[in-house]
């Protein structure tokens, strides 16, 4: 068991505010940086959930991966968004495809802030990133 865990929170997203509220689209985003990434998306389950006396609904968006997964969490109402990439590094070193994967997507929400964390998951056997 080897695999690289990384997450970010996003704080002052300046998205537009469909990235942050419609699932169909930031659905379609996280396959398409998925597969830009050289990961294999193997399933998928978008979801917004409803308005509130706060505002907008977020959104739920996770892509299971032949890898491992990608789930994004939004909050529209605070401009946030919680992301989370695993990927399993058994057989194939994957984090170069995390990291690009983790890259892609804080660029399409634009924070202000953003707070990255990582965790070397296993008998860490690859290289730390530069």
């Amino acid at each position: 068991m080897q695999g690289l865990h990384l997450t970010a929170d996003l704080h002052q997203c300046q998205c537009e505010n469909a990235w942050l509220e419609d699932a169909a689209r930031l659905g379609e985003c996280c396959i398409a940086v998925v597969q830009s990434a050289g990961l294999q998306a193997v399933n998928h389950l978008f979801h917004t959930f409803p308005s509130t006396t706060h505002g907008p609904g977020g959104v739920t968006a996770t892509v299971l991966l032949a890898e491992s997964h990608l789930c994004v969490h939004t909050w529209p109402e605070q401009r946030a968004v919680t992301l989370d990439v695993y990927v399993c590094n058994f057989g194939a070193d994957h984090s170069a495809k995390a990291y690009a994967l983790m890259d892609a997507l804080v660029t399409q929400f634009k924070p202000t802030h953003a707070e990255h964390h990582q965790l070397r998951r296993g008998n860490p056997c690859y290289p730390s990133r530069p």
